[in-house]
């Protein structure tokens, strides 16, 4: 009996079961944290929080002290019962223990095969799965759980709804309130489907793109491998080739000096002999011997004096000089590496037309827009140089346009620009408004530009700013257009070179280079 007491002791109202992490209220009432945090959840919606046992009210949701004393006997108590196998429900009408098949909510009996053939079938008989009715009973006045109070969202019994203390609170039947329930459950039910089945689809999206993108890779790294393999192997045959006509080149020149030497050792043995024979006539004292000396002395000494001569006229055969190689075997070399640059541009398909045709169209400019003789520089004028009106002058900013327009293919230029006042460079459509806000470079949906506004600069399109921020003074930029791509890069060209901005659209007309100055601003095009 003690031990009956102490577990009733220990039983949350809530759960009826065991206290697991017991905390108590400021009352003095005791639940597991898990079910008392499960009620305010239900109440969170009222603003007022109620205690399920004595009612008491809290206008702020209390915090939960864990009831330590509490909950050290109840783990005690839980550690000194006994091992239970799973109750096992008996059939209520039967002598003998005879495990029952299923349990009328409404007879508050427990049937088994035989028995429940015999049952009512109305609708007031609910039939369960086999249970005790202690889950069913209200723990307060033991009769069956037949309403739901949806104030404080907690099952209860007839008497609670006439005298207990649910009375005059807006009460609806189990069955009512289960449907509900299950209609709220399928709703949530319905969204959380929803949500799957488009987080699904974002995540099949992004799996592709993975794919996709690993396989662009995949390819791209094969076609540089190749062209990287492409490149190496005619490199490696042209240094064979440069190599082998150095070693051509030498063996010429060694051959060539070796039979040079050859002769010249000849040359200089004869020499050698004909001087010792001049110096033994020079030594014979008698005159008559020295006059009288072989015909062929006079020959000899005659050789020698028109030996310089002789090697003047031998200097035909002269031996290569080492500017040979440089004028002929270089500028071949450097030929061949040009042309395999040009093949790995035209295999990489990657061609970028020059700015050399890129001019200031001056009926374009404003009349606050200087254009310098060449058409290469645009600079704000603080008068107005009283130009004629033309139908492609802008009236309300000081702009220009190139005359030059690019309606395919890729394209870069770079420009130079002042160190102060207002700048801007960019592209825009043939067909952009000549005066007016709408006209403003970046301020509509035909033209893109880069503004540098002191230390203010920013990519703008349809009047949307996209701040960047340089790490140092803008004085050159080079501008990279894609037509068919749909993209325009603004380079900041210093040490290294600095990537600013890419815009990415769809051009649909075709494009012109646009410039804006203001405040004695300049931009000049580079060749």
């Amino acid at each position: 009996m003690a031990s009956a007491g102490l577990r009733e002791e220990l039983t949350c109202p809530i759960c009826l079961s065991t206290y697991t992490q017991p905390v108590m209220l400021r009352c003095g009432h005791n639940f597991c944290q898990g079910c008392i945090g499960s009620v305010w959840d239900s109440q969170g919606g009222s603003g007022l929080y109620t205690c399920p046992e004595c009612r008491a009210e809290f206008q702020e949701r209390p915090a939960l002290q864990r009831n330590l004393k509490l909950c050290n006997i109840a783990e005690r108590f839980l550690s000194t019962q006994p091992e239970q196998e799973e109750a096992v429900i008996f059939c209520t009408y039967c002598d003998s223990s005879v495990p029952a098949a299923k349990t009328c909510l409404h007879c508050d009996a427990s049937l088994c095969d035989i028995h429940l053939e015999r049952h009512s079938k109305s609708e007031e008989h609910v039939l369960t799965e086999p249970t005790t009715s202690k889950t069913r009973k209200c723990p307060v006045h033991k009769k069956l759980l037949e309403c739901y109070c949806t104030e404080d969202a907690a099952c209860i019994c007839v008497s609670c709804c006439v005298f207990g203390e649910h009375r005059g609170h807006q009460v609806e039947s189990l069955n009512e309130a289960s449907e509900k329930k299950k209609e709220k459950l399928r709703h949530v039910l319905e969204k959380l489907t929803s949500v799957r089945e488009e987080t699904e689809k974002r995540a099949q999206s992004l799996q592709e793109r993975r794919r996709d993108a690993q396989e662009k890779a995949a390819g791209e790294t094969a076609r540089v491998t190749a062209l990287i393999r492409d490149i190496r192997e005619q490199l490696e045959v042209l240094e064979k080739r440069v190599l082998s006509e150095i070693t051509r080149w030498e063996e010429q020149v060694s051959l060539r000096v070796s039979d040079l030497i050859q002769q010249l050792e000849i040359k200089k043995d004869e020499l050698s002999r004909k001087m010792l024979h001049i110096e033994e006539l020079s030594n014979i004292t008698d005159p008559l011997s020295v006059l009288q000396g072989r015909e062929s002395d006079n020959a000899d000494f005659c050789d020698a004096e028109e030996g310089g001569n002789e090697n003047r006229e031998r200097g035909g055969n002269k031996v290569p000089a080492v500017g040979d190689l440089y004028e002929v075997l270089i500028p071949l070399t450097l030929q061949r590496l040009a042309d395999i640059v040009t093949d790995l541009k035209a295999k990489s398909g990657f061609c970028v037309q020059g700015d050399s045709g890129i001019l200031l169209d001056v009926n374009t400019a404003g009349n606050h827009v200087s254009v310098s003789g060449d058409l290469k520089t645009a600079s704000w004028s603080e008068t107005d140089v009283l130009r004629s009106d033309t139908p492609e002058r802008f009236v309300s900013y000081s702009q220009v346009l190139s005359s030059r327009s690019f309606s395919s293919g890729q394209h870069y230029w770079e420009v130079e620009i002042s160190d102060s006042g207002c700048r801007e460079v960019g592209i825009s459509y043939s067909s952009i408004e000549r005066k007016g806000d709408q006209s403003h470079i970046g301020e509509n949906k035909k033209s893109w530009g880069l503004c540098m506004w002191y230390n203010y600069h920013a990519v703008t399109h349809d009047t949307i700013q996209t701040r960047i921020y340089p790490e140092s003074p803008v004085q050159r930029l080079g501008i990279y257009l894609d037509y068919e791509a749909g993209r325009l890069s603004f380079y900041q060209l210093c040490d290294p070179i600095r990537h600013l901005h890419t815009v990415t659209a769809t051009f649909t007309e075709p494009l012109h280079a646009a410039f804006w100055v203001w405040d004695n601003g300049w931009v000049r095009i580079r060749s």
